[in-house]
């Protein structure tokens, strides 16, 4: 079961959001529980000090006290694979949504169109997400590593080292083989011998990744501009 927060300040607006939440999972043959908050310090207390766990949240960027970019920028650590929809009237948040890792921003002016599209698509790469995991087998061990929680990989003399949320996992397997068994588009070459998730990373900056849990791993020069046009490509499907 999912469990969404639907958070605005205006309780028609929370309302609204959850009818388009409740028909959007009706739709996908998904069960979710819904959270709603018309209070940002709310949210943010239930999540950091309460614990609450939330795979989405829709998340209005100008509320009084703490706005949604705030809010998202603080619960990042205590939720770090969160799908967060943004709803704002402010196009120019954008690409701070971007800087966030936000899965997709939705205009109040095209609220009707889009944000249905966005929580489907939420809904239903979730379900994937939870689904998709990287096996590794041995004789003397079966491991599975889900996808949403890889970190990067990198070349380890003969073996090919997978840094996940969990820990390091080692399989002796080239870099190239471990990319082409994973055949997503989230994973990335930043070089020729580290490969990183697209989900995980922050930003790109004076030739570093940065990482959501604070790792920086340097990007090539021959890998930049490829680097910065797929992460490009891939968020702007997704904003």
């Amino acid at each position: 079961m999912l469990h969404i927060a639907i958070c605005d300040d205006e309780e028609d607006m929370v309302q609204k959001n959850m009818a388009v939440t409740e028909e959007c999972l009706r739709q996908c043959r998904s069960m979710g529980e819904l959270f709603p908050y018309t209070g940002s310090d709310n949210l943010l207390y239930d999540i950091t000090e309460d614990g609450f766990f939330f795979d989405l949240i829709l998340l209005d960027i100008e509320m009084p006290g703490k706005g949604g970019m705030e809010i998202a920028e603080q619960i990042r650590p205590f939720l770090p694979n969160v799908k967060i929809i943004f709803i704002t009237s402010h196009i120019e948040y954008a690409i701070d949504a971007f800087e966030l890792s936000v899965f997709r921003y939705v205009p109040k002016t095209d609220l009707d169109k889009r944000l249905p599209a966005a929580v489907t698509d939420a809904v239903r790469l979730i379900g994937l997400e939870e689904g998709k995991v990287y096996t590794i087998r041995t004789n003397s061990r079966l491991e599975k590593i889900p996808y949403k929680e890889i970190l990067y990989i990198e070349r380890d003399g003969k073996n090919a080292s997978i840094i996940a949320v969990g820990g390091v996992s080692k399989v002796r397997k080239s870099l190239q083989q471990v990319y082409e068994e994973l055949g997503s588009e989230e994973f990335l070459y930043i070089d020729r011998g580290c490969i990183v998730n697209i989900i995980q990373i922050m930003q790109v900056k004076a030739g570093m990744a940065v990482l959501k849990d604070g790792s920086t791993l340097p990007v090539s020069r021959s890998h930049l501009q490829t680097v910065k046009e797929q992460i490009n490509t891939y968020w702007g499907m997704h904003i």
